[in-house]
């Protein structure tokens, strides 16, 4: 079943300052789905179509079957967000903030247990005024875990995390999915949403550039691997010309270094620097990180079109 179905979705303000831009795409349940862009590229104003924070100037949305704006009710009971720019209450401590959340999900939530999944369990009794960044951080991230929901929602969730933090959240968000729920991950962190995403949406501007797996970002784009043979002294007579997807090499006093575009030119490659003469001493492959990918779909050679305003 589809978890979030989003169809031409578009939120303008004015004429012609547009926050989203004619956005589709889908989210399957169990999925853990990165929604990817820099700040003010429209990830958060699409999260908020979905919980109706907003109402959108044309196309909609749904959550689990239920249509964002008509049925937010339902749609609220089966989702835990962690939103960006939330607050807390400083004079409630976390166990209170745990137990608010859970009355107001009809849910029958155990604070100590959200608490301890978040890693604050030793904080649940002092006031959340006293939190530090990362603190308060965990404790939103408990209440949005209240109920269990179907579909977490997490926008900016590493904001202000440490190391183990992040760590403790990726865990999370894998847990979930796991046991069949739905995540969101919204974020500007590439290396967050690669770490933990089964797919990514790319969102640019307010435009949708592209949706699909990590891998399958990567041969869209055919930037290729990077394979570096670490060499005792330079091969004397490397032929590699007729190495179909390999490009881009070069050699040095001790390293041969290609771009192989294509899975089965790695192996190739290695083979004719060593019958080339070389002893290979070490071997490095370094295959494009989201930003390469990200950088790809987000600065084309092209200009994008001009936007045309309907009447």
């Amino acid at each position: 079943m589809t978890a979030i179905d989003v169809r031409n979705l578009t939120k303008r303000y004015g004429d012609d300052v547009y926050a989203v831009d004619d956005v589709s795409f889908q989210v399957e349940e169990g999925e853990i789905f990165g929604f990817l862009g820099p700040n003010g590229a429209g990830k958060s104003t699409t999260i908020d179509v979905l919980m109706d924070y907003v109402r959108p100037t044309a196309g909609n949305a749904s959550v689990l079957g239920h249509d964002a704006q008509a049925e937010a009710s339902a749609v609220h009971d089966r989702v835990g967000i962690l939103p960006d720019g939330y607050s807390l209450y400083d004079r409630l401590t976390g166990r209170e903030h745990v137990a608010f959340a859970s009355d107001l999900k009809g849910a029958d939530a155990n604070p100590e247990s959200i608490l301890e999944r978040v890693g604050i369990l030793d904080a649940a009794d002092r006031k959340a005024g006293g939190y530090s960044k990362g603190m308060t951080q965990r404790l939103a991230l408990g209440m949005a875990l209240v109920g269990d929901p179907d579909v977490l929602v997490l926008d900016e969730p590493s904001s202000g995390l440490d190391p183990e933090g992040i760590r403790d959240l990726r865990t999370i968000a894998r847990d979930h999915a796991a046991d069949g729920g739905t995540v969101f991950f919204s974020s500007h962190v590439l290396s967050q949403v690669e770490a933990v995403c089964d797919r990514v949406a790319i969102l640019d501007d307010g435009r949708l550039a592209t949706v699909d797996t990590i891998d399958g970002l990567r041969d869209a784009v055919g930037t290729g691997s990077t394979v570096t043979v670490t060499v005792d002294a330079p091969p004397g007579d490397l032929v590699v010309d007729d190495i179909s997807g390999l490009v881009d090499v070069t050699v040095t006093e001790d390293a041969v270094r290609g771009t192989c575009v294509e899975p089965t030119a790695k192996l190739a490659f290695v083979d004719r620097v060593r019958e080339a003469g070389c002893t290979v001493l070490d071997l490095d492959i370094d295959d494009p990180s989201l930003e390469d990918l990200f950088a790809a779909y987000t600065h084309p050679e092209e200009d994008r079109p001009s936007r045309e305003v309907e009447a």
